[in-house]
């Protein structure tokens, strides 16, 4: 865990499969998870990306609160994070996830169908930030909403300002942002044009 630690500091890794047991622990679920869901006011018959979904853990949930007529993409691009996401889709029995092996801002998201996305923990670990929101932006509707959250011992974590300034220069604006420079949320909408 230091290894990576001190890793992720100098270059732009994402979260090693072999780390994914945290991610998965059960305190962690505990601490922030639900409050991640409740922010994105999530309905049934939603579709919603989830960037960067990692094992799973918030696309499960949220595939289970949109039901089977919503959906949810599921992108990550590491292959075995996303067999461990499909692995507990199967598991839970939900069948309105698919996934997608790529990285944020390589163009393989549909445009202008997601109510919402999200990035939990994942913005600093890409490489071409800007690509990546202007992706993300362009795949939501309009009134859409970007969820962001970010946890202080996040190796690449991105500070409140950093996050506003980058958002901004793809044209969402702030709609909320809760908690403090420790953890928080932060959402963006895209502009109903």
């Amino acid at each position: 865990m230091l290894l990576w630690r001190w890793a992720s500091r100098r270059y732009l890794l994402p979260c090693p499969t072999w780390l994914a047991r945290f991610l998965e622990n059960p305190v962690v679920k505990g601490m922030g998870t639900q409050s991640v869901l409740d922010r994105l006011d999530l309905r049934p018959g939603m579709n919603v990306l989830d960037v960067g979904c990692g094992p799973g853990r918030l696309a499960i949930p949220i595939a289970a609160r949109v039901g089977p007529t919503g959906q949810v993409v599921a992108l990550d691009v590491q292959a075995e994070m996303l067999r461990r996401a499909q692995a507990r889709a199967q598991a839970a029995g939900l069948e309105n996830i698919r996934f997608v092996h790529a990285g944020a801002g390589q163009g393989k998201v549909e445009r202008g169908v997601f109510d919402r996305a999200l990035l939990v923990t994942v913005l600093g670990e890409i490489p071409d930030r800007r690509a990546a929101l202007q992706e993300i932006f362009d795949a939501l509707k309009p009134g859409g909403v970007l969820s962001v959250t970010e946890v202080i011992p996040d190796p690449h974590y991105e500070s409140q300002n950093t996050v506003r300034r980058l958002a901004a220069t793809v044209g969402f604006t702030e709609q909320s942002c809760s908690g403090n420079w420790l953890a928080y949320t932060m959402n963006l909408v895209k502009p109903e044009r």
